[in-house]
């Protein structure tokens, strides 16, 4: 059976603007009230007051006024459908301020309903939004009672229609016309009409209410598209004060980077490269750019780079607000881990890079990079630590040495013996090295040698110079 969590953010349009809640605050569209906060309610401010009546009732210099703009609400709705992915991937925006959940094939994994409510409650108030609930069995049933009083997960076992039919007919505002010619006859609430005969109700009042009514009792499917993941992830927070401290926000940074995790995984991706905005109070911007020599989705990783950030950059004005975003996704790999090694023994080296790179800046670290060329001296150069370049294509052979020297050097020998602070003995070889033959041609072979301490060596006979010299030493 289908569960169905509508969210309805009521005060969205506030919301995405300002959640200041010290000082009255009214959104306005077209010079009429759209939704005020409490603080204005509290001065006589209603829904669909003129401006003028607005600006006489409140004192203009402590009264906030702000334009409704519908695309930041529909920014904020995407924001928490990724949000909600992270609950359920059936889910799907309904109007301008809702989202509608199917709760019911997740249950087993939140271990029941009331652990469910309870997660996403607590979702909802980290992000300081205020949300009315509906919980039924049908979607657009789950909307229609998150306007009604008390809709718990008790009142979900009573029966559809009992509970919708308290319901005022005026919630069906998209039909108007045929909610009016109901009132004329002297029916208000859903309870009403639900008891009608079905084909007496098309005829009066039309199919497509009559569709509505039968989706709403679960009668005919109400199919919509589910919402699919973003290629880019961006997520905020508003404090709703100043905040003036690094310390401050990094509470807020750790809830939106596990928020982030939780989405790659979910959807299986993963990310090298993470931004943060600090939005100030006086309206300027900064920007913090955060990256990893390997792609994860490891919030506690992401967390420390970001504090290794934050304690180089002093803030001059104050925060109110803070945008995390991600717009490098890729699909997530699978991590090699060693079975023997015990995983506290030491942290991982692209970690310490990660904090070398954070800390000293990615031209202070570079790497042993490898070319496509046979003779060692040309096939290793110093590469810079980018984020972007592929360092995992290295030398096939084992029988390297971690050190080459600048330039061979020549080897002393006294017969048949080899001399290199001690006496050398060739323990495995040799492996022909050919090359550069158009230029200066080359002709080595190439041996591990010992000495009597057991260090190892790597030398070589120059067949053409009929040399030995010494070229590498083995860790």
């Amino acid at each position: 059976m289908s569960t169905w969590l509508c969210l309805r953010f009521d005060l969205l349009p506030l919301q995405c603007l300002n959640r200041s809640e010290d000082k009255p605050v009214v959104v306005l569209a077209g010079a009429r009230v759209v939704r005020s906060n409490d603080c204005a309610t509290a001065l006589g401010i209603k829904e669909g007051m003129s401006s003028a009546t607005v600006r006489a009732l409140t004192d203009s210099g402590s009264t906030v006024l702000l334009e409704r703009n519908t695309d930041t609400e529909r920014r904020c709705l995407q924001q928490l459908c990724c949000w909600a992915y992270t609950i359920t991937p059936t889910l799907y925006t309904y109007r301008e301020d809702c989202l509608l959940l199917e709760i019911g094939g997740c249950l087993n994994l939140f271990k029941g309903l009331e652990a469910l409510l309870e997660k996403v409650a607590s979702g909802i108030r980290s992000r300081s939004y205020r949300v009315q609930y509906g919980l039924a069995a049908t979607p657009k049933a789950a909307w229609l009672l998150s306007f009604a009083e008390g809709n718990t997960a008790v009142d979900f076992q009573r029966d559809l229609s009992r509970r919708l039919a308290p319901l005022p007919l005026t919630l069906l505002d998209e039909f108007s016309r045929t909610v009016d010619s109901l009132h004329r006859a002297g029916l208000y609430t859903l309870g009403d009409i639900l008891s009608l005969p079905t084909s007496a109700l098309g005829r009066r009042c039309g199919k497509d209410f009559t569709l509505f009514l039968q989706q709403v009792l679960g009668v005919r499917e109400d199919l919509q598209i589910d919402y699919q993941p973003p290629e880019a992830y961006s997520d905020d927070y508003w404090f709703g004060y100043e905040v003036k401290a690094n310390d401050e926000l990094l509470p807020t940074m750790q809830l939106l980077l596990q928020a982030l995790c939780q989405f790659l995984r979910n959807t299986q991706l993963q990310t090298q490269e993470i931004a943060w905005r600090l939005i100030g109070i006086d309206g300027k911007l900064c920007e913090i750019v955060v990256r990893s020599t390997s792609s994860h989705s490891t919030w506690e990783s992401w967390y420390q780079l970001t504090r290794i950030h934050l304690d180089q950059i002093r803030l001059t004005a104050g925060v109110e607000g803070l945008t995390l975003s991600c717009h490098s996704l890729r699909a997530g790999q699978l991590e090699s881990i060693d079975l023997f090694r015990p995983h506290s023994e030491r942290e991982p080296l692209g970690s310490l890079l990660d904090r070398l790179r954070s800390r000293l800046g990615l031209q202070a670290i570079e790497k042993v990079g490898c070319r496509d060329e046979h003779l060692p001296e040309l096939a290793l150069h110093l590469d810079s630590d980018n984020p972007d370049h592929d360092h995992s294509k290295g030398l096939e052979c084992a029988q390297r040495p971690f050190w080459l020297m600048p330039q061979p050097q020549t080897l002393k020998q006294h017969g048949r013996h080899l001399y290199w602070n001690g006496v050398l003995s060739l323990v495995y070889g040799p492996e022909r090295i050919e090359d550069n033959w158009w230029l200066e041609p080359v002709s080595r072979d190439y041996y591990i040698a010992k000495c009597r301490s057991g260090q190892h060596y790597w030398v070589f006979r120059d067949r053409l110079a009929k040399h030995w010299f010494i070229h590498g030493v083995f860790a």
